[in-house]
């Protein structure tokens, strides 16, 4: 598959904080701090069921990521969103390195990959984003931590927009 035809996204989503999102539907704002552990833990078996269909591979349109592209995004989205939450965690007001969804996309292959191996990853490393989400302490839910572009996020709000971005993506698949 050519992944040259698929657009960068370059939209900055930290809106989906302040409303609810048009498109899927969920209410970011609204997710307590102790609900996102829980939360990812209840995508894993629709994930699952995502990348067991036939057409997992298959691209809707030459522009629009196949399902398993999606699947290895948000497996990796797992684990950045760990990364940034054991920085927050650990350190004071850390900053987040910059993560290139579309560079990562490209340099891992999600073009290519095996739906039943990016669903054992996927199953892995949500359980450990949800394992960590889950583990936060109430005192620590207003630890902040930034983006390079300035963006600012405390353990409540990345959980918010994590879980939107988990969410999000079963709807780009029609799960």
């Amino acid at each position: 598959m050519d992944t040259t035809g698929i657009p960068a996204d370059t939209k900055d989503w930290t809106w989906v904080l302040d409303r609810p999102c048009p498109e899927c539907g969920l209410d970011a704002g609204g997710v307590a701090p102790e609900q996102v552990g829980a939360l990812v833990a209840s995508t894993l078996p629709r994930w699952a069921a995502v990348l067991a269909r036939p057409d997992a591979r298959d691209r809707p349109d030459p522009h629009t990521w196949s399902p398993v592209e999606y699947a290895a995004h948000v497996r990796d989205v797992f684990d950045v969103m760990t990364g940034r939450l054991t920085l927050m965690l650990t350190e004071d007001d850390p900053p987040f390195a910059d993560w290139d969804q579309d560079a990562a996309a490209l340099a891992a292959g999600y073009e290519s990959s095996d739906p039943v191996l990016v669903g054992q990853e996927l199953e892995a490393a949500g359980r450990r984003a949800a394992d960590a989400f889950g583990a936060v302490r109430e005192g620590d839910v207003e630890r902040p931590g930034r983006r390079s572009n300035g963006s600012v996020f405390t353990v409540a709000t990345l959980g918010q927009y994590f879980v939107h971005d988990v969410i999000h993506h079963l709807h780009d698949v029609n799960a």
